[in-house]
């Protein structure tokens, strides 16, 4: 229902014309090219953050409520809902108007730039987000319990991660779920775990997850996923530069423009990506589940419990009800990370360190300190 959903609203904005009238009140009022993208932009935004308003609200907070997952209370849910509204049409005034001044200035190779421009954008995104973003959202502060802080960065020095910081959020405010992270790059990398995860995981449990969660530092994880964005993201604008044309020579009149670089296009890109990316959203969960298995292989070597990984993992499937062993179709476009089943079994069976087989990172982890 999601995926139809997210072809069917920009899909409304352009065969009913409205995406065409919107164009036309920013260019009443913003006049210059700039300002009429920027106007033009809110104004769509917001429509869309009105039209989703209700299916979010069945999704986000009265399903989260009847399984007994959420704590929030419809006014912070209402509160972040207005305020990753406004991080929407920020973040689109920052990055939309690229495209839009290459598609101007280069017809035909529009689509080359704008995949090489995205490459920074990605990394700027990951580099702010923690500092400007998730604050937003939830309170950030220090560990309560210090020598769990003490043991996490003990082993993030092993795992030849120097420099972080740990902080622990209030998500106990927001969820019942449980979740830990390591995110940012250079000076804004942090450790982060939900104030839920702290509470009802053994330290065991958590000196693992937080393995895992190093292992997608230490291995590169981000970088390479940006890498695999990159090329995704060149297939499906070359695809809709292939395609838009036709598009508009049959529908440009009941869409209300003729040019891709008219900005009343918006909601075709958003269209087209959303068609495109469903169909490479396997390709995006393969690499995603390997990743996901790598780090899970780099945190066991990491700390060498195996029963406390499989452990973990059982809570996790607890905690936020997941389904330990799905159906290959949601397998396919759904799952992000192995099933759970299949890490517990990994869990329990990947012990090389028993046998004095060569450990696959043992390169990367200093087991002397």
């Amino acid at each position: 229902f999601t995926t139809l959903w997210g072809l069917l609203i920009p899909a409304l904005f352009l065969f009913t014309g409205w995406s065409a009238r919107i164009r036309d009140l920013a260019t009443r009022i913003g006049r210059k090219w700039f300002f009429v993208i920027a106007i033009y932009l809110a104004i769509f935004n917001v429509l869309t953050f009105l039209i989703n308003l209700p299916v979010g609200y069945f999704q986000g907070f009265v399903r989260q409520h009847a399984y007994d997952l959420s704590n929030q209370t419809l006014g912070k849910w209402l509160g972040d809902g207005g305020k990753g509204l406004m991080v929407s049409i920020i973040a689109s005034m920052l990055v939309v108007w690229v495209p839009y001044l290459l598609l101007k200035k280069s017809p035909r190779r529009w689509w080359i730039y704008t995949a090489m421009a995205a490459v920074p954008f990605m990394f700027f995104a990951n580099l702010v987000g923690p500092i400007w973003v998730a604050p937003l959202f939830n309170d950030f502060g220090p560990m309560q319990d210090l020598q769990l802080e003490r043991d996490i960065l003990a082993l993030a020095e092993r795992a030849g991660i120097e420099g972080s910081r740990v902080f622990e959020v209030d998500k106990s405010v927001d969820t019942k779920s449980v979740n830990a992270y390591v995110s940012g790059f250079l000076n804004t990398k942090r450790i982060v775990l939900w104030d839920t995860i702290i509470e009802r995981f053994e330290r065991e449990e958590l000196l693992f997850v937080m393995g895992h969660e190093m292992g997608h530092y230490a291995l590169k994880h981000v970088i390479k996923f940006i890498a695999l964005m990159s090329v995704l993201i060149l297939f499906a604008l070359f695809v809709i530069y292939r395609v838009s044309d036709g598009l508009l020579a049959r529908h440009g009149d009941r869409f209300g423009f003729h040019e891709l670089s008219d900005i009343a296009s918006f909601p075709l890109l958003i269209l087209l990506a959303n068609l495109i990316f469903f169909v490479l959203t396997p390709v995006v969960t393969s690499f995603s589940r390997a990743n996901e298995h790598e780090a899970d292989r780099f945190g066991l070597e990491l700390v060498r419990d195996n029963h406390s990984a499989a452990t973990a993992f059982v809570k996790l499937q607890q905690q936020n009800l997941g389904n330990p062993r799905p159906g290959l179709v949601y397998k396919l476009w759904r799952s992000f990370h192995p099933t759970l089943g299949d890490r517990i079994d990994f869990s329990n069976t990947y012990r090389p360190w028993e046998t004095g087989e060569p450990l696959k990172y043992e390169h990367l982890v200093d087991q002397e300190k």
